[in-house]
């Protein structure tokens, strides 16, 4: 007798998306797409129309879901973005950001050193659609569809050398565009990091859109980060920098403050923030609070990278 058992984010049938539901959303979309093209392509000439749409990419089936998808009218005015203010809602005031150039600079540890222009680099990937946790060290959580690539095709993109041992990245620096970074109590710009090991799991995903378009700029524009087994904060948003380094980098939040933000940061109901608990979670959108799983529920996917390190923090 064959017994499936089912990956902890996955979704039982009985709550999946109806497939006519799914179509008529992609036609819908996919409509819009062709309409936009047909305007643009007076602007722009023949070769916009051979241009083909990233928006909305694929959805990989692999990654699924125990929830319905987050409502983007709750998620796109919920978010952290210290760089334009305290508040979640952050959308009025991330207007400012400006996301055209973007330009990306690959450095440390690498074949060589290089710079690479946002539209440049979606040149060289695939896109595609995952939907993912994502749980916010907060206590608070939402179901994501992300748009992006795979984080080792960026990895193998870089051509780092034998002694990179961790992957550092950092957002953008401008207090003049970001009001937050006018404060001295911060540590500016953002810095994050993973290990080579984690940057190489298939979980970790550089995102560039959501809910089947373009990353709007309060996520994060126009290129961030999605690491669904840690708390957000690992997420770095609005990237310009990634060094491959030897050695383990000061991320923000740990600069900050360690005693509460450690490196690692992946997600464990048994472990208490030291002024809240993290055994549920409040799901955006709803009324519901629910139990919080183990690495967010990807435990299959990453457990393994952590045997050996028990006597480190690798949850708060």
């Amino acid at each position: 007798m064959h017994i499936k058992r089912p990956r902890g984010w996955e979704i039982p049938e009985h709550l999946a998306t109806p497939e006519s539901v799914f179509l008529d959303r992609r036609a819908l979309l996919g409509a819009g797409a062709g309409l936009a093209a047909s305007a643009l392509l007076g602007a722009r000439g023949a070769h916009a129309a051979a241009e083909p749409g990233l928006y909305p990419a694929p959805r990989n089936e692999a990654y699924a879901l125990d929830r319905a998808v987050t409502a983007e009218k709750y998620s796109g005015d919920y978010n952290n973005f210290y760089e334009f203010g305290m508040s979640k809602s952050v959308l009025p005031a991330a207007n400012a950001l400006k996301t055209k150039p973007w330009t990306i600079k690959i450095d440390g540890l690498v074949e060589k050193p290089f710079e690479i222009g946002f539209e440049d680099l979606l040149r060289k990937v695939t896109l595609e659609e995952r939907l993912y946790r994502h749980r916010c060290v907060e206590a608070w959580s939402m179901a994501v569809p992300w748009t992006g690539f795979p984080l080792s095709k960026l990895v193998a993109l870089a051509k780092p050398a034998s002694g990179a041992k961790y992957i550092q990245m950092q957002t953008f620096l401008d207090p003049a565009m970001a009001p937050g970074q006018r404060s001295f109590l911060y540590p500016w710009p953002y810095i994050e990091g993973l290990t080579m090991a984690e940057a190489a799991n298939d979980l970790a995903f550089v995102v560039t859109g959501i809910y089947g378009k373009a990353l709007p700029n309060q996520f994060g524009a126009p290129i961030r980060l999605a690491v669904p087994w840690k708390y957000g904060f690992k997420s770095v948003k609005s990237i310009t920098k990634i060094s491959f380094v030897a050695e383990r980098p000061k991320t923000f939040w740990e600069g900050l403050q360690s005693a509460e933000y450690g490196f690692w940061a992946n997600v464990n109901p048994a472990v208490s923030h030291p002024r809240w608990s993290q055994a549920t979670e409040r799901v955006l959108g709803t009324d519901q609070r629910v139990p919080t799983l183990i690495y967010n529920g990807y435990g299959e996917q990453v457990a393994g990278l952590y045997k050996g390190l028990e006597k480190e923090r690798l949850f708060v």
